[in-house]
């Protein structure tokens, strides 16, 4: 049985953000991912925010997702933050050094703010 997630996209000023709510796991990190590879399409000079506020838990792969998705953003010249993380899926985040790769900020606002100064 597939574990809930859920997606929501926006576009603000041209940064595209990605709220995550609920729960990452084996279930249904590929399927979430590759409608987010699809969303994102060529990667060439994205402002990508990956707002994990309603977040409850990732896993692994799911960090492997992430991880790629900023690796291919960086790679076409774009931008990525991570921002609003819950405090275990931060803890998470931190313990693999996440953190120390992708910008991880407060809120979504700086984030954008930031991006649209790039």
């Amino acid at each position: 049985m597939e574990t809930l997630v859920e997606v929501n996209k926006k576009d603000e000023n041209g940064v595209i953000i990605f709220e995550f709510t609920w729960e990452l796991d084996e279930t249904n990190a590929d399927k979430t991912f590759t409608s987010i590879y699809n969303e994102i399409w060529d990667f060439a000079w994205k402002k990508v925010v990956f707002n994990l506020h309603w977040l409850k838990y990732l896993n692994s792969k799911s960090i492997g997702y992430i991880a790629d998705v900023f690796s291919n953003i960086e790679e076409n010249k774009g931008k990525m933050y991570i921002s609003n993380c819950d405090e275990s899926v931060k803890d998470v985040l931190e313990l693999v050094g996440i953190t120390t790769i992708i910008p991880t900020v407060d809120t979504e606002e700086i984030a954008i703010e930031a991006l649209s100064k790039e």
